[in-house]
Parts: structure tokens; C-alpha cells; sequence
């Protein structure tokens, strides 16, 4: 087992421990719901996706995409990687108030993409109740210049701290808008098409998911999106009540459904390899010192 391919991250690194964590759902949620805030990305998806008709597929694919990059072989990541950037290279998209056609994979566009994800997963973990040290959220972000470095960005274009993420932010916040196309997005994930025997299952659960992803987004999206979101208290308590309902599920039972990331992986790597909590907690308090990362 010792010499078995641990892949990009390995199970020393923090995304190895938070990616197993099943609140990585509704982060996921969140992160569409960001990403869709910058008129230019947002173009490139809907002119060139069924995504009113597949979402779901594009949003398994995305999950599949950071599952494999997270625990798959090394050679499968740079695989996937290279896969996502010969799609990206094919796609264009065009603005249809000034007619100028642009690639989906210019450096900003795929730079908001990086970091509302890593942003989402960030802030919905450890607001749910995930036990993550400063020091260990500012690992995070680093660890994920790896995962840009994948879709083709320059790893040292890219944050490697909270703090920087946050500047990111500040600095790109005047480029957002609602767009139509970011409306559309909204729309699906507040309704999205089921069939008709999962219109009950629609109601109970995805209402409560897309509703929650929504409401942990940050102010400037509320403000962007028009609708107000409860404080930020009363988010931070739904989203830890959440995340201890979902994670007394076993995980034996959450990871065992397709496409099976977490298991392939320990069944490479060994028992050793499972993702837990409790390795960050031990290694918090072995190594870390005080943090720089702040919650935002």
C-alpha cells in the first residue's frame, strides 16, 4: 500500500480530509449560484451547455471532475485536467450587447470559476460546523492552486491565502451583475424540471438545499440577486444543524454511491486513507500555530 499513487493532494492534505465531507453538496450549490454573478462566465455556460436540460448531468460531471482530481491516481487528475482544457479551448461566446466574441477559457473567466468554488466549499464547511484552523483554511486555498494549475491557470496567479481570496473579491465585485443569464440560473436552481414522481422529493429536499446554498452566499449576492437572506446568525445555525444531520449518515453508506472516488481511493491507499475530521484535528494540534484566514 505505502507505494501506491496517492495522487495530487494525498490524505495528509487538508482537500483530501473537507472533500469527503457531504456538506460539499451544498457548497457546490452555492458555488453555481456565484459563479453565475459574473456576466461573462455565465455567457460562456449557457451559449454553449444544454444546462436548462442537463444541469444535473453538468453538475455531476463537475463533481466527478473535483472527485477525480481530489482521489484519484496523479495520472487520472492530469487527465481530467487535460480533457477540461480541450474543451475549454473549443468554446466561445458572444456578448450579445456589443457583438464581441470571446474563449470561455480566458484567464479571468476561469479565475472566478476557481475561486467561487473554493470559496464556496470553504465557507460552507466551516460554517456548518467542519473543525478547520485558521492555518488549515489558508492550506486549503493553497492546495487548490494545484486544481487551477489543472484548467489551465498559472498557479501563481491564483490566491494561496484567505486573505488574498478576499482581496480577489473586493477586486472583482464591480464586474458583476445580474444578468438574464445569471436569472435563468436562479431560476432552475429555486425550480428545477423533475420528473413528475419527484416533485414531492423537489419540495422536501432540493427546496431546502438550494434555499440553504442561497442563503450562505455573501452579502453582495444577496444584493445582486434582489432577495434578502436571513442573518448571517440564523444561516450559521442552519447550516451546522444541517451538517450534523448529514454527517450522522455513515459514511460507509454516503460513499458507496456512484461514482465511488472515496472507496477506489482507500482500496488503493489503505484504511489509512480514510477521510475524517479527526486527522485535521490531530494534526491542528501538532502543527499549526496561530492562523492568518479569517472568516469572511
Amino acid at each position: 500500500m505505502t507505494d501506491a499513487d496517492p495522487g495530487l493532494f494525498g490524505p495528509a492534505s487538508v482537500t483530501w480530509q473537507l472533500h469527503g465531507d457531504p456538506m460539499m453538496w451544498v457548497a457546490g450549490v452555492r458555488a453555481l449560484y456565484l459563479q453565475a454573478l459574473h456576466p461573462r462566465a455565465v455567457r460562456g455556460v449557457m451559449q454553449n451547455s444544454d444546462f436548462r436540460e442537463d444541469a444535473w448531468g453538468r453538475l455531476m460531471r463537475t463533481a466527478g471532475f473535483v472527485g477525480t482530481i481530489t482521489y484519484g491516481t496523479a495520472d487520472a487528475a492530469e487527465r481530467a485536467g487535460a480533457r477540461v482544457r480541450k474543451i475549454h479551448r473549443l468554446l466561445r461566446a458572444t456578448d450579445p450587447l456589443t457583438g464581441e466574441t470571446y474563449g470561455v477559457d480566458e484567464p479571468e473567466l476561469l479565475l472566478w470559476v476557481h475561486c467561487a468554488e473554493v470559496d464556496s466549499y470553504l465557507q460552507v464547511e466551516r460554517r456548518s460546523g467542519y473543525p478547520l484552523t485558521d492555518a488549515q483554511a489558508d492550506r486549503y486555498v493553497d492546495e487548490h492552486r494545484t486544481g487551477a494549475r489543472l484548467v489551465g491557470l498559472d498557479p501563481s496567479e491564483v490566491p494561496a491565502t484567505t486573505a488574498q481570496l478576499a482581496a480577489y473579491f473586493e477586486r472583482v465585485r464591480p464586474r458583476l451583475a445580474s444578468s438574464p443569464e445569471a436569472l435563468d440560473v436562479d431560476a432552475f436552481l429555486r425550480r428545477p424540471p423533475v420528473h413528475p414522481l419527484l416533485v414531492p422529493a423537489r419540495a422536501v429536499l432540493w427546496r431546502r438545499v438550494a434555499a440553504l446554498a442561497y442563503q450562505s452566499l455573501p452579502p453582495f449576492a444577496h444584493e445582486l440577486y434582489g432577495r434578502p437572506a436571513p442573518p448571517a446568525a440564523t444561516v450559521d445555525r442552519r447550516l451546522r444543524t444541517t451538517g450534523t444531520a448529514l454527517r450522522a449518515i455513515p459514511s460507509r453508506l454516503r460513499w458507496k454511491l456512484p461514482p465511488g472516488h472515496i472507496v477506489n481511493a482507500m482500496a488503493r491507499l489503505g484504511p489509512g486513507s480514510r477521510p475524517t475530521p479527526y486527522t485535521l484535528k490531530r494534526q491542528a494540534a501538532i502543527l499549526d500555530g496561530p492562523g492568518r484566514a479569517q472568516q469572511q
